[in-house]
């Protein structure tokens, strides 16, 4: 698979004293009627008590970024109560990049030049990585956060996933609706699947190949955080064949009878374990919580290698629930020269960071962001 290399050299060369997000501004987003904020190099922490709006801070990150929320799929959510859209602004990588969302659509600009379609807004915007606690449940919880965890990462790593993502899923959703009446068109399952075909078979390949690249990055990252010699490894399972085709044939009278699709990326899952040993059901909850952090590592060192520049790490209130030899580990592990986006209810943590102490930190509190 190609793979566009999407950040220009002028980037790429100045990415070390260029940060990657300059300002940015909000506009009825979440609970923020008005949000604007001046960020250094290094980035910023956000302290301040629960409710106060600092993840919806990250949040407006991401979705500047990538048009997308790691907390929902719908944009309609982000709008302030009683407000009919939002607007989020900033300087990112020296352009300056705009999107607004309310009841006519999404509208993106860069530079004051409308970008038509995601994709290309996309092709030219920074990379994110996001850590939090929910983080925990990419080992814990069930199939559907660990396809989340590869589509947010796989959309940014390969252009063109994104493409074959959103046909896979529409041909899906018009196949489900016709196998749930009562006599089934089957010349025009026929034709959705032909779709499903060919994108399902370009997520199912891209999908493997990042966990292939993947797979040395998380083993190192595991080894650093635990300090041990932990040997985690990463496997993906496909439901069904990689031949989609061949698999759609085999569960072809199973969907007739379950009237609904059993097969393809929309049921794919990952396999990790620690020791040889189902990390879900034999790690302990310390091991369950490096895992975790360790995917979210070897993702940002995945995609900086395949763009040349750090990306963004927004890092929401994740100290509190790590001990300090995890904390330690992980602030160690991070890029320095990555900016980083941490929110936090207390600094108590800091302390035990000399080099994370020199980080701007911002109060949050009823609505209000000020430097401490």
């Amino acid at each position: 698979m190609i793979i566009t290399v999407f950040l220009d050299a002028r980037v790429r060369a100045g990415y070390r004293w260029l940060a990657m997000v300059k300002t940015l501004r909000a506009v009825d987003f979440r609970c923020w009627t008005e949000l604007a904020l001046d960020m250094p190099d290094s980035g910023g922490i956000f302290v301040g008590p629960n409710a106060q709006g600092k993840t919806s801070i990250l949040e407006a990150v991401c979705v500047l970024l990538r048009l997308q929320s790691p907390r929902t799929h719908k944009m309609a959510s982000m709008v302030r109560r009683s407000t009919s859209g939002f607007g989020i602004a900033g300087d990112v990588l020296g352009l300056r990049r705009k999107v607004r969302c309310g009841a006519g659509g999404m509208v993106c600009e860069v530079d004051e030049e409308s970008r038509a379609t995601s994709s290309d807004y996309l092709a030219d915007s920074g990379l994110v990585v996001w850590m939090g606690n929910e983080d925990l449940e990419l080992i814990r919880g069930g199939g559907e956060l660990r396809r989340r965890y590869l589509d947010f990462m796989g959309f940014q790593w390969d252009p063109g996933y994104r493409r074959h993502w959103s046909r896979y899923r529409r041909a899906l959703k018009m196949k489900n609706a016709l196998l749930k009446e009562r006599h089934h068109d089957e010349k025009q399952i026929a034709a959705y699947e032909e779709i499903m075909v060919e994108s399902g078979e370009a997520l199912a390949m891209a999908r493997a190949a990042m966990i292939d690249a993947l797979q040395p990055l998380a083993a190192a990252a595991q080894a650093a955080v635990s300090g041990s010699s932990e040997n985690l490894q990463i496997a993906y399972r496909p439901m069904g064949s990689m031949d989609m085709r061949a698999g759609l044939r085999q569960s072809h009278e199973r969907e007739r009878r379950t009237r609904q699709s059993v097969t393809g990326p929309h049921r794919d899952d990952l396999v990790l374990t620690v020791n040889g040993l189902d990390a879900c059901e034999f790690a302990s909850e310390g091991q369950q919580r490096t895992l975790a952090l360790s995917l979210k590592l070897a993702q940002g060192s995945l995609l900086q290698a395949r763009s040349g520049v750090p990306p963004v790490y927004l890092l929401d209130d994740i100290f509190g629930e790590l001990d300090g030899m995890r904390r330690n580990a992980l602030m160690n592990a991070l890029p320095v020269d990555a900016q980083k986006w941490i929110t936090t209810t207390t600094l108590d943590w800091l302390k035990e960071d000399p080099a994370y102490q020199r980080i701007p930190r911002f109060g949050v509190n009823e609505g209000k962001v000020g430097l401490l």
